[in-house]
């Protein structure tokens, strides 16, 4: 028999525990998860499956590959059954089950990811649907995911409910319906041979090593988990229930509406109390409270209050949180399909509430105490405090601290690098402050943050956020221009005054746009500011300076509406859907930055390895250490420019917290 060198696996799984809202890790842990069905080939080999649910054993060679560094484990979202064959293994094969790290750190329980491959990641890579499902619709394959699976796994993975016919019973087992039985078999065959056929499919753009060495890294991450305040999250659950019903309750009062979470009782009242509202949402409510009278006012106070979803996150938290107090699983590698860049699941740390309460720890006290009349006596406004709480609930280990370093300005910096705008990089050399430079540059005036023409830092700010990327009146808008005290009349000037000042990085999104439509064009390769486009086989790829690529499906030029020539592709939409997306230089541009921002950090996480990173957000990273540990080392370590990007002027700053917080 030929070596083994890589083994394909499929598994199908049962749990009590709801893996969409609680994840693999604590759905894996549960005492009732079992593994019913193990799909695996070896090599190119034939698909076998073993029904473990009707006491067929694993053979003991494919048990040892499961821990063998030498053979590459191969499945799609390996992340799952690595996870799941970790907890079968320590049950089922103590002996034969091993782990990575030391053992000061928290990812003892799982099996090292170093020789595992995940074939999503590989289809997410090709700017693919992060799906089997859609990897395979994209792709052609001839042989799909099979369409009943859906309905088989509600059958046999997840509790049913009791009923009369099914006698009462809470969960289907294979005897209760033997055709569908063989049926699920024939489904975990398929999985194992349609993602084989994707893994084929793609065999002409391999992933890069250092990729799959990132890939490594992020797993590690999740494994560490964060650990998170239990007494906080428990707490804060049963406070926002207790203000929910005193606030519902106080606005039945003033308006006599039945439901006052009810959007259309609520815009009739106001509507008969002389207040006219298309739509409650936040940016409308904080618009009308400015000139609503006053008992009005109270209403949409109350109506703002009772919107507040801050629970849904402490929710999660407890969903997620694993026997250990940790919640794990919380970054998805290469989720965003454009940059490559992270995405969250479950708690959702990329989109966290901002804290502005100065005496944060006091607060945070009080809700772990269990002292609900005192936070509302001091704090007034439960939801939102608990809202600002929210980063409170991650706290590092006994006898450790956080250090949290996150990069200054990093999507400016890398933006100007590239375009070479010499001025604006002279700031950054002199961490200087970029908004008050560009205030400065657009309106020819000294302008100093705490000092002479300060006022003028804020339209610097608003310019730079909204305008980098090709961005025009509407995006200022949209980052609430209007809002900040700007007229309407501002608006262009300060597009026109921003674009004059930063030329070349105008010329920087004009030169892509050429360039990527000659890639396309033409099929050839081209080059601009040390980026590399390519067309190849129905693909546009960009290269990027850390030797990463941007991959774009069956790219075309098409017109867009304004009867310009434009590139479209395909790729999941802000629909969530597969559609064309059309494109253009500056929207390039935006791809390109946020990817090399990107690539900066994942540079800094190996540059951190040693460290106990057990999380991050977009340019930030959050470390668990011991006392010991310095912040300017680790600020210094994560600020170091990759060789890839010489003469980029970096800056990491942090700061140390006994709980995760926006310093």
């Amino acid at each position: 028999m030929e070596d083994m060198k890589t083994l394909s696996l499929d598994l199908e799984t049962y749990s009590d525990v709801d893996l969409g809202k609680c994840g693999v890790y604590h759905y894996a842990e549960s005492p009732s998860f079992e593994v019913l069905l193990f799909g695996y080939a070896i090599n190119a080999g034939e698909v076998h499956v073993i029904d473990l649910a009707l006491g067929e054993k694993i053979p003991e060679e494919i048990i040892n590959a499961l821990t063998d560094d030498n053979i590459t484990k191969w499945v799609f979202n390996a992340l799952f059954e690595r996870v799941c064959l970790s907890y079968w293994l320590r049950k089922h094969h103590p002996d034969k089950f091993s782990s990575y790290s030391i053992p000061e750190d928290t990812v003892g329980g799982y099996l090292d990811p170093s020789s595992w491959r995940c074939a999503m990641i590989w289809s997410a890579y090709m700017g693919l649907p992060l799906s089997l499902e859609g990897a395979g619709t994209v792709l052609k394959l001839g042989e799909q995911k099979l369409k009943e699976g859906k309905d088989l796994i509600r059958y046999f993975c997840i509790p049913c409910k009791p009923t009369k016919v099914n006698g009462g019973r809470t969960r289907n087992l294979p005897e209760h319906d033997m055709a569908k039985w063989s049926l699920f078999k024939k489904y975990n065959i398929r999985d194992v041979k349609v993602e084989r056929a994707v893994k084929k499919r793609l065999e002409s753009y391999p992933v890069p090593e250092f990729v799959w060495d990132e890939y490594h890294l992020d797993q590690e991450i999740n494994d560490r988990g964060i650990l998170l305040d239990m007494g906080v999250v428990k707490n804060a659950i049963i406070f926002d229930e207790k203000s929910k019903e005193e606030l519902t309750a106080t606005m039945k009062e003033l308006t006599n509406v039945d439901n006052p979470n009810s959007v259309v009782q609520v815009k009739q009242w106001l509507s008969d109390n002389g207040v006219e509202t298309d739509s409650l949402d936040k940016k409308n409510v904080a618009a009308l409270l400015k000139t609503a009278p006053e008992d009005q006012r109270d209403v949409l106070l109350l109506r703002q209050q009772l919107a507040k979803s801050s629970v849904k996150k402490y929710q999660a938290m407890q969903n997620t949180v694993c026997l250990d107090g940790r919640a794990r699983g919380m970054f998805q590698y290469y989720g965003a399909s454009r940059s490559g860049r992270w995405a969250g699941r479950h708690i959702q740390l990329q989109n966290l509430p901002q804290n502005h309460i100065p005496d944060l720890e006091d607060a945070r006290s009080l809700v772990k105490l269990g002292d609900y009349d005192a936070v509302k006596l001091i704090y007034e406004d439960v939801p939102d405090t608990l809202s600002q709480l929210i980063r409170t609930a991650f706290i590092p280990k006994p006898g450790y601290k956080f250090i949290v370093s996150d990069f200054s300005a990093i999507e400016a910096r890398v933006l100007s690098f590239l375009a070479g705008e010499q001025w604006r990089l002279d700031v950054f050399e002199s961490d200087g402050d970029i908004y008050c430079a560009s205030a400065s540059a657009m309106f020819r005036l000294p302008v100093e943050k705490h000092g002479v023409n300060s006022h003028l830092r804020q339209k610097g700010k608003i310019a730079e956020l909204a305008l980098g990327y090709g961005g025009s009146v509407g995006a200022l808008k949209a980052m609430g221009a209007l809002e900040m005290g700007l007229t309407e009349e501002d608006l262009q000037p300060l597009v026109d005054s921003w674009r004059a000042s930063n030329s070349k990085i105008t010329k920087l999104w004009w030169d892509v746009d050429r360039k990527v439509k000659e890639a396309v064009r033409l099929r050839m390769h081209t080059k601009t500011h040390g980026i590399n486009f390519y067309y190849q086989k129905g693909m546009l790829f960009i290269e990027l300076p850390s030797g990463r690529k941007l991959s774009y499906v069956k790219p075309k030029i098409g017109k867009n509406q304004f009867g310009g020539e434009s590139v479209t592709y395909e790729g999941t939409g802000g629909t969530k859907k597969w559609e064309r997306i059309e494109s253009y230089g500056p929207k390039f541009v935006e791809n390109i930055v946020q990817a090399i921002s990107r690539d900066i950090l994942a540079y800094a996480m190996k540059t951190l390895r040693h460290c106990f990173i057990c999380g991050h957000v977009h340019d930030e990273l959050i470390v668990e250490c011991s006392m010991g540990v310095s912040l300017e080392v680790v600020c210094e370590q994560m600020g170091k420019t990759p060789p890839w990007m010489k003469g980029l002027a970096l800056r990491a700053d942090g700061y140390e917290t006994m709980f995760y917080k926006k310093d």
